[in-house]
């Protein structure tokens, strides 16, 4: 007989700071009595209620890397025709409390905890507020050893859309096994190295080279056409179709 399922309760967080990433995407600390335990690539749901009662709900991937504390950031873009994103841009301030549940997810974290899957080289690939979950891991990886062969490869439509740019540079600067290239799908290549189009097999291909083996992991997350495309790309640069992980952003 197995235990059953664990049910996920709604608690009370509070936002403790509030900065902007980009034009479109700020970031939220959320904080909460006994914080959260959480591994790389989870989310947490948040639901709004209004004062007639209405409510609306939706999934934000955890940026921050798992670790001691009793906060967590969310990464959240303002989507158009939004009904909770616009909340969080327009109306929400320090010190608001936020209805939230989770961590929330078995299926795209990492390390996975299999021998091979959690000390293999790992690619990952991100459009826009998709790199959310994938910071995640980027981070647990600069915090935790061994040092994990990692390329990340971020879609942005100009160079002032990179979420994170500084922290993502020193990282590689560090020349510990990081790799950056960015996609720069509406201006020129931001640095020696990256791209200045959409993302493709033979982009793909330029960065798996750039890991020393085949990664045993892909993961790629954004909106639903930059997911088709790019785990596509991946595809047609050989990788496994059971090496790659999704996930999808939604409003």
């Amino acid at each position: 007989m197995t235990d059953a399922p664990r049910k996920l309760e709604w608690r009370t967080a509070t936002i403790s700071a509030i900065a902007t990433l980009t034009p479109r995407i700020r970031s939220f600390m959320l904080s909460a009595p006994g914080g959260f335990s959480f591994r790389a690539g989870q989310h947490v749901d948040v639901r709004l209620t209004a004062p007639d009662g209405y409510t609306a709900q939706r999934s934000y991937s955890i940026a921050s890397a798992p670790g001691p504390g009793d906060a967590i950031e969310l990464m959240i873009e303002k989507m158009r025709d939004g009904e909770v994103s616009p909340f969080f841009h327009d109306v929400a301030d320090v010190g608001d409390e936020i209805e939230v549940r989770g961590p929330i997810g078995g299926y795209f974290i990492w390390p996975e905890g299999q021998a091979q899957e959690a000390t293999g080289p790992v690619v990952l690939v991100a459009g826009g507020s998709g790199l959310a979950p994938l910071i995640s891991m980027v981070r647990h990886r600069a915090l935790s050893g061994p040092r994990i062969p990692m390329a990340l490869l971020f879609s942005v439509r100009t160079p002032e859309d990179v979420i994170c740019a500084d922290e993502l540079a020193t990282l590689q600067e560090a020349r510990d096994g990081f790799e950056l290239a960015l996609a720069v799908t509406r201006g020129a290549a931001w640095r020696p190295g990256d791209f200045s189009r959409r993302i493709d097999a033979d982009m793909a291909a330029d960065v798996l080279a750039r890991l020393p083996a085949a990664p045993v992991r892909a993961y790629v997350c954004g909106s639903n056409p930059f997911v088709e495309a790019a785990a596509s790309a991946l595809l047609a640069s050989g990788l496994a179709a059971d090496v790659i992980r999704t996930e999808r952003y939604g409003g």
